[in-house]
């Protein structure tokens, strides 16, 4: 049902306007005399198209087309005036304003009738662009999410791949991914850079798959041609993950290659310094050593969250970024409760992230 708004302050041509949009199919007249009220209705209730007389009290047809196209949503919306013909100058202003067509008084009904289902057919194909554009952004929408899903899917998966390799546990993942969101978000990260360092964290150590079963599982401290061999799991997870479309899987193999490289320059695979040190790279590295300190593995007791916390601490500025520590640090009470929620009992679990 089409609904045609009818604006005059002259009650006979409002009974004559809709005596004669009778004549077409599914449409609906809603009739004003006093202008102001047709605005009133406007805010709340959006017609198809409006009918509109220029000479009127307390608001002419101009003041009304300022005030009806000033309404979000209503700058396209079929608008005719009636006019006399000597009018031109208001015509102008109104075609200005906003107004799409006209009819000159006295109105002409087959002229009047034929305008009316012209600028309806308008309004009825400018729905069907709008339902449209808006059905193509849900779709849009949903393909996205689908993708982003798959995605984050593949991302567990490898990484509980890796999970049954290294002595490291499930759990430990969740604890350093949610660590570094904490450290995005107090460094004002936006919601979405927090959100892919969550999903992207899990994969720094993926690299590891490739590490002999001797060397990854050894109890004790590894000889100097054996940590040479176990540092190669930062190239070996950026060559697992790089090249991607992704920026999802693009954002893990650089956490990959870089999460061991050092504020001092001392770290590896290349002894970047600083800032060289890509910024998610430094995030992972202080919420990955926390943990790593914190948890118990086959060669080592796990340390106490103080001892932790002195070592960070210590090595600030030399291991780690100092503003990632200290981002850290001030969202120590919900790396607390990440701490002890996410106990070393079970397996990763997929849907935690």
């Amino acid at each position: 049902m089409s609904r045609v708004l009818i604006v005059d302050d002259n009650v006979t041509n409002l009974v004559l306007f809709r005596h004669l949009l009778k004549k077409i199919e599914d449409v609906e007249s809603i009739c004003f005399d006093q202008p102001k009220k047709a605005v009133e209705w406007c805010q709340t209730n959006e017609p198809d198209l409006v009918l509109l007389d220029y000479q009127m009290p307390s608001m002419n047809g101009l003041q009304f087309i300022e005030c009806f196209r000033a309404i979000s949503g209503y700058k396209d919306i079929p608008l005719v005036m009636i006019t006399a013909d000597t009018e031109d100058d208001i015509r102008y202003r109104a075609l200005e304003l906003g107004a799409h067509d006209f009819l000159n008084k006295p109105v002409n009904k087959i002229e009047f009738l034929a305008r009316i289902r012209n600028l309806l057919a308008l309004r009825h194909s400018q729905m069907e662009l709008v339902d449209r554009a808006t059905w193509l952004a849900i779709e849009i929408k949903r393909a996205t999410a689908d993708l982003i899903a798959r995605e984050k899917e593949m991302v567990l998966r490898l990484s509980k791949a890796a999970e049954h390799r290294d002595p490291e546990t499930g759990q430990h993942l969740l604890r350093m991914a949610n660590y570094a969101r904490l450290i995005a978000q107090k460094l004002d990260l936006t919601d979405a850079e927090q959100e892919l360092i969550l999903q992207a964290a899990p994969m720094h150590d993926i690299g590891k798959v490739a590490t002999p079963d001797a060397i990854l599982l050894k109890e004790g401290k590894l000889t100097d041609d054996e940590f040479v061999v176990m540092k190669q799991h930062a190239i070996h997870g950026y060559s697992i993950l790089c090249d991607s479309d992704s920026l999802l899987i693009r954002t893990a193999a650089t956490m990959a290659l870089r999460h061991h490289e050092k504020f001092d320059g001392s770290g590896y695979p290349d002894g970047l310094k600083g800032d060289k040190i890509p910024l998610y790279a430094r995030i992972v590295a202080v919420a990955d050593v926390f943990d790593a300190l914190t948890s118990t593995r086959p060669y080592k007791k796990a340390w106490s969250l103080d001892d932790a916390m002195l070592f960070l601490k210590q090595q600030t500025g030399s291991h780690f970024d100092p503003e990632c520590v200290n981002a850290f640090f001030r969202a120590w009470d919900d790396v607390l409760k990440i701490h002890a929620l996410y106990q070393d009992h079970e397996s990763i679990d997929l849907q935690q992230f």
